[in-house]
């Protein structure tokens, strides 16, 4: 029997039943219940052994599975380390099978973020004439939990899934005792020993810890803590510039949680800096506060539960009290403690694994995808393409190699930013200024006319060539559902688009979208980029 994890969550809801200790007892039952894994004399031999049960390793695992090729994946994540304090005790998180983008990545994030845009849109609703409430409350717990929820039937789709394509999976940690044998040692200290053909490291990164500031790993929480946060985080200080700094400032600023941003240098650091500064300027309308060219010097627990933070800037000393004060200031790969040092593989100085040829390591029958590898990109699409596509040429017939350069991410800030290829800066590097041509617009979204929301800030360009038909090597836009608008002009991206074939596009009315096969107006030309008129 296969049970849908969507309507056993139904039932619970309908029936008053815990969706999470059913959830149990069907995995007690269920034949899709993991395997248990016993000590042996022999060991097991496989065509491919993949540690990390993240989209790639997954993705990886499936498609070799598909080949007819056997197939074990091991997957254990440990708890985060400091965890958040709440009550005056420490919490630490953990999360099932799926990886950063399933249980503390991209979908939560996604959903809170949509949370935080749903508000907006109540406020923007009275200018199209609807009557809502004066004081229109959020519940964090409510959506905490239905995230949560949400969360928790991936794990188990994927569980399923695995099943289905009858791929083995072992809840234990997998580490090399040679550069063939891996061996799995479950939560309880059961050891088992693999033989594999081929393996994959997929083990992914973790959240980084500043070990040098008083306090942090004491009181302080990261991205794996905050979308299962029990309470309210409040007034909230965000340290670091990444990606996951303003992601998550952004949603909770829109949720109507007070929030700072405290940042060394600068944000956004490798993508676009004219982006990433539009990025800022629009949350910075939105008052989030950025603490500029400043970094904590300690935080300490006040006798009412919040967190007094010390920092310094511009060489003076400056404090504010917060009630939530998460680090965002990168991520390390998890590469210790995989026993890498008895296979040979090389580990560049940052802990990432090198390769000489795309995914595959020094050692010839032992590759790396997704973020614990040198020189790729951190990103679960290209995590799972680049999976798929090595599964494929280790068993099949296939030559294709990933393209990491041609990657297309979206930042959800709350004006989100899209890109694919190249930046600016590497653009007139790559190729001088005298061989590069920008084609830049500002623009106003349809919407916001009636809203009387301000796009300041809504921005795109295009970065051509300056040769023939004028190839396009990188697009950036910057306004709501980027996202959504890139995906197409990614593929255009990969198949070789110019600038004459984009222009020579009919635009879709009235759409931002259109805005992009309409771009005319170059910065070296020095004109108004504004758009004016419908």
């Amino acid at each position: 029997m296969r049970y849908c994890p969507f309507l056993v969550h139904n039932v619970c809801r309908y029936r008053s039943l815990n969706y999470k200790h059913l959830i149990q007892r069907l995995n007690s039952q269920s034949q899709y219940h993991q395997r248990s894994i016993t000590s042996s004399a022999g060991t097991a031999e496989y065509d491919l052994v993949v540690i990390g049960g993240g989209s790639g390793g997954l993705a990886c695992a499936k498609e070799a599975a598909g080949f007819g090729k056997r197939v074990v994946v091991l997957d254990y994540v440990a708890a985060s380390p400091r965890g958040m304090y709440v009550n005056f005790r420490i919490l630490r998180t953990q999360h099932g099978i799926g990886g950063t983008c399933v249980n503390v990545g991209c979908i939560p994030k996604k959903l809170m973020h949509e949370a935080s845009l749903l508000g907006h849109a109540l406020n923007d609703s009275v200018y199209y004439g609807w009557q809502t409430p004066q004081n229109i409350t959020h519940d964090w717990s409510k959506l905490v939990e239905n995230v949560q929820n949400y969360v928790r039937s991936l794990n188990w789709g994927h569980r399923v899934q695995l099943k289905d394509k009858e791929v083995e999976y072992l809840n234990a940690k997998g580490s090399f005792v040679d550069e063939n044998t891996v061996k799995a040692v479950t939560q309880n200290g059961t050891e088992t020993l693999l033989r594999a053909k081929n393996v994959v490291v997929a083990t992914g990164a973790r959240p980084r810890y500043l070990n040098e500031v008083s306090g942090a790993n004491e009181f302080c929480i990261t991205s794996d803590d905050i979308f299962s946060l029990q309470k309210p985080p409040g007034k909230t200080l965000v340290v670091g510039g990444s990606y996951v700094a303003l992601e998550c400032a952004g949603f909770l600023q829109g949720l109507g949680y007070p929030t700072s941003v405290m940042v060394r240098s600068i944000c956004l650091r490798g993508f676009d800096q004219q982006m990433a500064s539009l990025v800022t300027d629009h949350m910075s309308s939105m008052n989030v506060n950025f603490i500029r060219s400043s970094s904590p010097q300690k935080v300490e627990l006040q006798e009412n539960g919040q967190l007094l933070v010390t920092w310094i800037q511009s060489g003076d000393q400056k404090q504010d009290v917060f009630d939530t004060v998460m680090m965002a200031v990168g991520r390390d790969p998890v590469t210790r403690h995989l026993g890498l040092e008895n296979t040979g593989v090389k580990l560049h100085t940052n802990g990432k694994i090198l390769s000489v040829n795309g995914e595959q390591t020094n050692v010839k029958h032992i590759y790396a995808i997704g973020d614990i590898l040198e020189g790729g990109v951190e990103l679960t699409p290209v995590a799972i393409k680049a999976g798929k596509l090595l599964a494929a040429r280790l068993f099949s017939d296939s030559e294709q190699c990933m393209d990491y350069e041609k990657a297309a991410t979206t930042v959800f800030t709350p004006l989100e930013y899209a890109a694919v290829g190249l930046s600016e800066e590497v653009a007139l590097r790559r190729y001088g200024d005298e061989n590069i041509e920008v084609y830049h617009a500002f623009y106003k979204p349809l919407q916001y006319t009636v809203s009387q929301t301000p796009a300041d800030q809504c921005y795109m360009k295009v970065i051509c060539l300056r040769e023939a038909d004028q190839p396009i090597v990188g697009i950036h836009l910057l306004g709501p559902h980027a996202g959504e608008m890139m995906q197409g002009f990614a593929v255009a991206i990969q198949c070789g688009v110019t600038y004459k074939q984009l222009s020579l596009t009919v635009g879709i009315h009235p759409t931002c979208a259109e805005e992009v096969v309409k771009m005319h107006i170059t910065k070296r030309s020095g004109a108004d980029p504004t758009v004016t008129g419908c």
